[in-house]
């Protein structure tokens, strides 16, 4: 038999250190799915690697002990301490690894809860397994089936009615220290979808002028010109990091970006104007020490909480209704699981009987061709087939009444239709 397990770690159990220690880009997922795939005995696998959580959904055999092979591999893999890599992992299996799966496809075990970022990341996650060849009949029915809860989720319920998400958060922590951005400029770094998201809250809230930096100019420059702004490569940063007011970064880079001397420098040119800085990458875009310069403002993508926590009131009781909704779900699942161990042990049972047909249907024709008559030979198939068929059946059934094992003797019956 086949179980479920999901591990992994996630913005309530480990620090952004730690996360971005185990972070994977786009670039390492497709290699470390290969690696732990073919140094496992997991027979499927998903990794799911975001700013906030790094997680392993796997079909493993039925007695391996995934949990701990995950743990030494990731802890080899990425080179962290085993120790401190088990402080802070979850593991999940059976119907809670299901009921994880589908509250991280909701938004339900989001910091931002019921933003819908993560379904798309989870798409993302889920067509690298495909191309990695990492997945089989059970994850792929696992996932399709997680993509279809969170759309009738977000259909049935309010969760994603309120502009509640992390680049809301970061614009809001903003205006609460500039108050009007009419006056002010905004340097981007990143042109993924959580900073597209970001400019797009600046323009609604009447940015004074907005300068989107990103390694491929063409995509900088394809958001800017949308929202009147001016596109810079990231090797143009430092040109440029004197005139921003507020910074806010998130791109896949795993190095930072800004550097302590590279802001030291730009407070020289502002003459100490204060300047905001709101990292929502992992690994962080900004480098930690960053914080000690004076008049300096910065935020990782832990310190929003505060500020995301104002605007989750709204989304409780649609939050509510998903968990209920959940819980049906994975009972249909479960079902399908039960459904696919009796599909299963069918095909086992056809195999059974075609595997001891053949032989007799080689004897008969031999008969035939012998010169027996028709009859003699389907006679001799007949009791052929009903003393070999029923060896085994009989044999466990004399066990069972040796035994007393009348539950035994009663599935029989069943199976065989006997009562009637």
């Amino acid at each position: 038999m086949t179980q479920l397990l999901a591990l992994g770690i996630n913005h309530n159990t480990a620090s952004v250190e730690v996360r971005e220690q185990l972070s994977f880009n786009a670039e390492q997922v497709p290699l470390a799915l290969h690696h732990l795939s073919q140094h496992s005995a997991i027979e499927e696998v998903v990794l799911l690697s975001t700013c906030n959580r790094t997680e392993f959904y796997c079909a493993i055999p039925d007695g391996y002990d995934g949990q701990a092979h995950l743990l030494d591999w990731i802890s080899e893999y990425q080179q962290m301490q085993r120790e401190e890599l088990a402080q802070c992992v979850y593991c999940h299996r059976e119907n809670e690894a299901i009921r994880h799966l589908f509250r991280v496809a909701c938004g339900l075990d989001s910091m931002v809860l019921g933003e819908p970022q993560i379904l798309g990341q989870l798409k993302d996650a889920y067509r690298y397994a495909q191309n990695a060849k990492t997945l089989n009949t059970l994850l792929e029915r696992l996932f399709q089936h997680s993509f279809s809860v969170a759309k009738q989720i977000r259909t049935d319920t309010a969760i994603g009615s309120s502009p509640v998400s992390v680049a809301f958060a970061a614009v809001r922590l903003a205006q609460q220290v500039f108050g009007k951005f009419d006056k002010y400029t905004a340097l981007l770094l990143g042109a993924g979808e959580t900073i597209e998201l970001v400019a797009r809250h600046l323009h609604e809230s009447e940015l004074g002028r907005m300068v989107v930096a990103n390694r491929t100019l063409e995509r900088a420059r394809h958001l800017a010109v949308e929202l009147d702004g001016y596109a810079i490569t990231l090797s143009e940063i430092p040109q440029h990091l004197s005139e921003a007011d507020i910074v806010i970064a998130s791109t896949a880079s795993p190095e930072p970006l800004l550097s302590k001397a590279m802001v030291e420098a730009a407070m020289q040119q502002r003459k100490h104007r204060p300047m905001l800085l709101i990292d929502l990458a992992v690994p962080r875009d900004i480098a930690a020490d960053v914080e000690e310069l004076e008049d300096i403002y910065l935020y990782s993508v832990d310190d929003l909480n505060d500020v995301i926590q104002e605007n989750l009131r709204s989304r409780t009781e649609a939050a509510q209704q998903a968990e209920e909704m959940i819980d049906t779900e994975i009972s249909h699942f479960v079902d399908w699981l039960k459904s696919r161990a009796v599909v299963e042990s069918i095909c086992a049972l056809r195999d059974y009987t075609q595997k001891n047909a053949e032989p007799l249907r080689k004897k008969a024709n031999q008969l035939l061709n012998n010169g027996k008559s028709p009859e003699e030979v389907i006679d001799f198939v007949i009791h052929r087939m009903s003393n070999q068929w029923l060896h085994t059946p009989c044999t466990r059934l004399r066990e069972a009444g040796s035994n007393g094992d009348q539950n035994f003797i009663d599935i029989t019956k069943r199976l065989f239709d006997l009562d009637t």
